[in-house]
């Protein structure tokens, strides 16, 4: 017979054996720390993704079902990218009165579209107005949806645009794209519109106004895209942090549209963020590469009896593939490393919290290893690979510009006292 000592004994070391081995489960579950437990705990949003004017109005696009587009739900699932800001671009044309009311009517119709993508599939997706809202959507387990505008072209001369186009979902707005506008100078003049190097010396009177009732409504002032100049105005003019949505490392990657590091530290010390892009000819640039390309993409529509070149269309020819693939062996793609490089540069000069991550997918993002949202993990792994821990990774993923969502919110709140 065992006795009542030995008993409260044997009970008692079972009980501590068992909660041991519970702390032990419990540690174990936490400290996962494979890619995947990773990628899937932190929230991941990519700050640039460019969609088809017909999306949700020609079922070829329908974001719901699996197409041709390098983002749409399925690859969002497949890829573990948990959310993105649908963009609203219109390019530059000639500013006339019809110009201007022809980028209106466009910049609506993608306004409509991203809107029909959460309505037409609400429980795999939802829309935010609020840094609150996006991570209370991510929380329930859906997608989640929110506007960026890129090119400023889109207000015209027509200053209650920047509300009326907050009122419809956009929280950030790019002053300028391609060739300058009515807002500021562009990094990328265009000629054939009538550009020189230089029309406004940076941003314009009437720029400083928009960006004033950006700061007003609590639009983020995007300043990717515009002029050096421009730039470094915009930053130093504007009371709420600048983001850059879609931009590269100079030092990297000589191209125009890439931010010297005077730049990155000029929207670091303003508080913003600058969204390091996966677009290959910004992480990896070959001059004489554009040219080439922009020519066969023009015999490629050509051949197909078309005006203009449309990737949506003509990516997928047998022509194009093949005129790309001697092209591609002269010129190798960039891939994740390289991107990643881009990263970790702007991480040591500006600090972690400075830095986050884009694609520019259809909007001519993608490299090798993340050429579609289906492959985000691969970014992910490619950051633990390095060092990072997952709290650095939360930040790059999301946390970083939820951040100056917040920031910009909060100023706006003080100007509307």
């Amino acid at each position: 017979m065992i006795n009542n000592k030995i008993k409260k004994s044997l009970l008692a070391g079972s009980a501590v054996l068992a909660a041991l081995m519970i702390v032990g489960c419990a540690e174990q579950v936490v400290q996962d720390n494979s890619v995947e437990a990773v990628h899937k705990r932190v929230l991941t949003l990519d700050s640039h993704v460019d969609i088809h004017e017909d999306m949700t109005f020609d079922p070829v696009y329908d974001p719901g079902t699996m197409t041709n587009q390098q983002v749409d739900l399925p690859k969002m699932e497949a890829g573990g990218l948990d959310s993105a800001f649908f963009v609203v671009y219109v390019g530059q044309t000639k500013r006339t009165p019809e110009g201007y009311a022809e980028a209106k009517e466009k910049a609506l119709r993608k306004f409509s579209a991203i809107h029909r993508m959460t309505e037409f599939y609400p429980e795999r997706i939802g829309f935010a107005n609020t840094p609150d809202e996006f991570e209370a959507i991510a929380a329930s387990g859906r997608k989640v949806a929110t506007i960026g505008i890129e090119n400023g072209y889109v207000i015209g001369k027509d200053l209650s645009l920047v509300e009326d186009y907050y009122n419809l979902g956009a929280r950030y707005m790019t002053l300028a794209h391609n060739g300058h506008n009515d807002i500021c100078d562009s990094a990328t003049p265009l000629p054939e519109l009538g550009d020189e190097v230089e029309e406004h010396g940076g941003v314009s009177e009437f720029g400083y106004k928009v960006i004033d009732e950006m700061n007003r409504v609590g639009m983020m002032v995007d300043i990717s895209h515009v002029s050096i100049k421009c730039m470094m105005q915009a930053t130093a003019y504007s009371k709420a942090p600048v983001i850059a949505s879609h931009s590269g490392v100079y030092v990297l990657s000589q191209h125009q549209r890439n931010l010297t590091d005077e730049q990155l530290l000029a929207v670091a010390a303003a508080g913003g963020v600058v969204q390091i892009v996966g677009l290959d000819s910004f992480v990896k640039y070959y001059p004489e590469k554009g040219a080439k390309v922009d020519a066969l993409r023009a015999a490629v529509a050509t051949a197909h009896g078309d005006d203009e070149w449309d990737r949506s269309k003509h990516a997928d020819t047998d022509d194009y593939k093949a005129g790309m693939a001697i092209i591609d062996e002269e010129f190798p793609h960039a891939n994740v490393k390289d991107f990643v490089d881009g990263i970790e540069y702007a991480t040591k000069l500006i600090g972690v919290d400075h830095v986050g991550i884009v694609s520019d997918f259809d909007g001519g993002g993608g490299l090798e290893g993340w050429n579609s949202a289906a492959e985000t993990m691969n970014v992910t792994a490619e950051l633990m690979a390095r060092g990072y821990t997952e709290e650095e990774i939360g930040k790059i993923w999301s946390g970083n510009i939820l951040n100056v969502w917040r920031k910009v919110d909060a100023v706006a709140a003080g100007l509307n006292k």
